[in-house]
């Protein structure tokens, strides 16, 4: 399967495991959405990894891409606010990502009897 296709499936898990847990705060029957996500978001994340893209480069774009959406959907969702700091930590954070991306070389992982215990 598309590892990217994997990659965007395990942010969508993740920031509904993360919505929920805000909105378990006030209902606590949101838990069990909170537990579905946070699993399927790992298990999505190690699917991804499988398919061959490096840990850095998917670590890094889902958790930025789970921070930037998780803030914004907050502030619609939850009528939370976001300051001028917190709006220039998501540019850096964002920066970094693409930072990230563009400086990895594609080159594929090693096969876990490569590795060195």
């Amino acid at each position: 399967m598309n590892g990217r296709f994997l990659l965007v499936a395990a942010i969508i898990a993740e920031v509904v495991g993360t919505l929920a847990l805000r909105a378990s705060v006030d209902h606590s029957a949101w838990i069990a959405v909170v537990v579905v996500g946070y699993i399927a978001a790992f298990t999505l994340l190690g699917l991804t990894l499988r398919a061959g893209m490096s840990i850095s480069v998917v670590y890094g774009i889902w958790g930025a891409c789970g921070t930037v959406l998780v803030a914004f959907l907050g502030m619609v969702v939850f009528h939370e606010s976001l300051s001028g700091t917190a709006l220039v930590g998501i540019s850096v954070i964002v920066a970094g990502v693409v930072l990230i991306e563009t400086g990895t070389g594609h080159s594929k992982p090693a096969k876990p009897e490569d590795v060195a215990v």
